[in-house]
């Protein structure tokens, strides 16, 4: 089983293109992998496998229900496949970038199933918080 860990601080380049994590890369299957929006105003990057199966897990919920159908849609909407290149780095969508506030600064954290990007500062702050919460 995979299980990314960590926090790594990058940057986004000029070409919209952000460097995976060495050891967040090595665990990422034939380099090919989703983005998506996720929770918090981060991005999600799963394996392009391990979004298979959290797809399915959507796909087979019932569609009758209203909140079963506004998930589906924020999950697959904004979702983009893609590969990670030659130098480890992938592409990031504008539609994405916008929703998560990354202009430059990037946290890329591994949250065991997947990884998250995050906006430095947005990231610093939501952290502070859990950790009060979490210790509180």
């Amino acid at each position: 089983m995979k299980l990314f860990l960590g926090e790594y601080i990058t940057n986004i380049t000029e070409g919209y293109r952000i460097a995976m994590p060495k050891k967040l890369r090595e665990q990422m299957i034939a380099k090919e992998v989703v983005l998506s929006r996720g929770f918090e105003k981060c991005i999600f990057v799963y394996n392009s496998s391990d979004w298979a199966l959290e797809a399915q897990k959507q796909i087979d919920n019932s569609i009758t229900d209203p909140k079963i159908r506004e998930l589906k849609r924020y999950m697959f909407a904004q979702a983009f496949d893609t590969k990670l290149d030659s130098q480890g780095r992938v592409i990031m969508p504008q539609n994405l970038l916008k929703y998560a506030g990354i202009e430059k600064d990037v946290v890329v954290i591994g949250a065991g199933d997947h990884v998250e990007i995050w906006d430095e500062n947005t990231w610093n702050e939501y952290y502070e918080k859990i950790s009060a919460n979490l210790a509180g």
